[in-house]
């Protein structure tokens, strides 16, 4: 058992800039990198071990050969690796667009739904993004302003700031607008329901499929519940201080502002993943700089971080 410095595998949609690959040393031969996923265990893109000796397997091989044990007892209610986390380089605005709830994705798309939570690294003066509506809608009048095209006369635009938090419940209604950098920690699910895309076209210059129906049978047509800020208020520790994102039932997710050093722990209940914003880290015997990140089976025990900077660190609970 030891701790594991990861790669992620990237995304080029088509709405993405370079601000992972040229401030957060991604690696990818495409024009854009819109999405690196730093933990993940899907099938459409795997994590993959760069140190000890599970070097150039995949995080999901490694859970196979040592057994499900490391992902921690909070994990048994799971079928399968619970979460997966990225970062989100929106240089132009993402599809206004909707996920499912577990039981709608598991008997349609035969994977979890996805709730999903967003910390805003960075954003541009003046970024906006939609999140829920107004006011309450009926099913009716969404289906007729989708098929009109005034669907957005009724959504809710957030301005966007650094530090911002949003819970994104599944049925939720949103979009990631231009201009921002977000930290993304969610279900392990990659099904997207898109309903409105600006009228772009994919690489093969038709445009993208929408996915209205389903869309129709899973949006929660109300105003979000939640604030954009942090779950909890900020406390200060033994060289750090640590702030509650958001907890839920699928993932817990808390930012450390390290000054000098932040002594955590692994413990038999959840694994810990620790994704660096920014700064740099020493992690026993591996270094850890902005924009990477790595995997602490569950029993691993009390480790160290030492260094100054930011840390996103996610467990189960």
């Amino acid at each position: 058992m030891y701790i594991m410095k990861l790669i992620a595998p990237c995304k080029d949609y088509i709405w993405g800039g370079t601000r992972l690959r040229d401030e957060y040393g991604k690696k990818s031969d495409a024009g854009k990198v819109a999405e690196s996923w730093e933990l993940s265990c899907h099938k459409d893109g795997k994590s993959i071990i760069a140190n000890g000796e599970y070097a150039g397997k995949t995080l999901e091989e490694y859970i196979e050969n040592a057994g499900r044990k490391i992902l921690g007892g909070n994990c048994a209610r799971f079928e399968y690796f619970p979460i997966l986390i990225k970062l989100i380089d929106a240089k132009d605005n993402l599809s206004v667009q909707v996920h499912p709830d577990n039981d709608y994705a598991m008997r349609i798309e035969g994977e979890y739904g996805k709730t999903e939570m967003w910390y805003v690294v960075d954003a541009e003066e003046g970024a906006e993004l939609l999140y829920g509506f107004k006011h309450e809608i009926t099913r009716e009048e969404f289906a007729e302003r989708i098929k009109n095209n005034t669907l957005l006369e009724v959504t809710n635009n957030v301005p966007v700031h650094k530090g911002d938090v949003f819970f994104i419940e599944s049925g939720t209604l949103h979009a990631i607008g231009k201009g921002i950098l977000i930290a993304e920690i969610q279900q392990n699910s990659n099904t997207t329901y898109r309903i409105y895309d600006y009228g772009r076209v994919g690489a093969d210059g038709k445009p993208r499929p929408l996915h209205i129906e389903k869309a129709c049978d899973v949006t929660k047509l109300i105003p979000p519940t939640r604030p954009p800020k942090p779950q909890g208020e900020k406390v200060q520790k033994n060289g750090y201080a640590e702030t509650l994102l958001a907890s839920c039932e699928y993932f817990n997710v808390n930012k450390l502002d390290i000054d000098t050093k932040a002594e955590l722990e692994a413990s038999a209940a959840s694994f810990n993943s620790l994704l660096v914003l920014d700064g740099s880290f020493t992690l026993g015997d591996i270094t850890l700089t902005k924009g990477e990140s790595c995997f602490i089976p569950a029993g691993y025990g009390k480790y160290t971080l030492s260094g100054t900077g930011e840390v996103i660190l996610t467990d189960i609970v």
